[in-house]
């Protein structure tokens, strides 16, 4: 009995010593790209308490130099926005080899609905554009607090229906549009697709969500133990949907995690981190999109923190991520 007692204590033991935090599972190699960013900005991005000033330093970090390519054309249209709303900056990328009628992305940046803008994903957006032979169309949506909930999925969703609206002119095969984003870009991408399924207009073939901001309520695991890892940490995500929402309630379109029925939507692909704060809510749900009847790939990358590949590019981990995200997109948009 005494031996058995030995055992059990033993074993004990050995489980509590594989148990890590959450920064002591982020892959070594990303982390050097965190630990940058956190040398530049001493205590991440919410330790810059104005809002205005915040952006400012976050646009500066992520969008860099204007360069020229002389492989793609690149135009900027202003369209009206939904109910009376302001204007719409929509950017458009498109291949100079393009045919009479090419695959498109409609590109939705990150931040958190409070920072971001089309500039910081310029770089990504002519990437994608001659890996694919794709036109890109980038929106310029209203932010938080200033605009709060329904202001930036209503411009995402109107600058979806003018690209589909304005199809033959861009040059855009309508049979083949996609929908990309990541965080906030993620959020809004599902949000902007249950949008288009309710309304029946425009058709999506594929929708790229990356580690997804989509719920507001912050009860899951994840959402609680990732508090100091830097990027974006539950004290951010909560200043976060206290602003998107302005004091209201969310619903599906605000908050897609909220939504009662995702049956509908355009076939998916998900990815999120191990440490990445949304973890758990994008698990679940990825997992209720399969129940719906949903094509859903999903990804959890062990190692890698929000946006991980984008503060280190050149890991070993980062490679895979695109990788996976580059293979889904092509088989996606050249699908007959």
């Amino acid at each position: 009995m005494k031996a058995l007692s030995s055992i059990i204590l033993l074993l004990f033991v050995s489980a509590g010593s594989f148990a890590q935090s959450i920064n002591d599972r982020i892959d070594p190699e990303s982390k050097l790209g965190l630990d940058a960013l956190l040398k530049a900005i001493p205590g991440g991005f919410k330790s810059i308490p104005d809002i205005v000033k915040r952006r400012a330093v976050t646009n500066q970090l992520f969008t860099g130099p204007t360069q020229v390519n002389n492989e793609v054309n690149i135009a900027e249209y202003k369209i009206p926005g939904l109910n009376k709303a302001p204007a719409i900056l929509l950017r458009v990328v498109t291949p100079k080899n393009g045919k009479d009628l090419n695959p498109a992305i409609y590109d939705i940046h990150g931040g958190g609905m409070i920072m971001g803008d089309i500039k910081s994903g310029e770089t990504s957006a002519v990437s994608f554009a001659l890996k694919f032979n794709a036109v890109v169309v980038s929106v310029e949506y209203r932010l938080a607090p200033e605009n709060p909930y329904p202001a930036a999925v209503e411009d995402c969703y109107a600058g979806l229906v003018w690209m589909a609206n304005n199809a033959k002119m861009l040059k855009i095969d309508p049979e083949h549009i996609a929908v990309f984003g990541g965080s906030a870009g993620g959020g809004l991408t599902l949000a902007t697709s249950l949008m288009a399924r309710d309304k029946n207009f425009p058709k999506i073939c594929f929708q790229m969500a990356m580690y997804p901001m989509i719920d507001d309520r912050n009860v899951t695991v994840s959402s609680q133990e990732v508090t100091n890892v830097g990027v974006w940490d539950r004290s951010s995500n909560l200043e976060a949907w206290n602003w998107y929402l302005g004091g209201k309630p969310a619903d599906g379109y605000a908050a897609p995690a909220r939504a009662m029925d995702l049956k509908g939507l355009p076939p998916t692909f998900m990815d999120v981190g191990e440490a990445d704060l949304f973890r758990d809510e994008d698990i679940e749900f990825a997992q209720r999109l399969i129940k719906a009847g949903v094509t859903t790939e999903f990804h959890l990358y062990p190692g890698a923190f929000h946006a991980s590949e984008m503060f280190s590019p050149n890991a070993k981990l980062s490679k895979r991520i695109w990788e996976a995200r580059y293979s889904a997109l092509g088989r996606a948009l050249t699908k007959n």
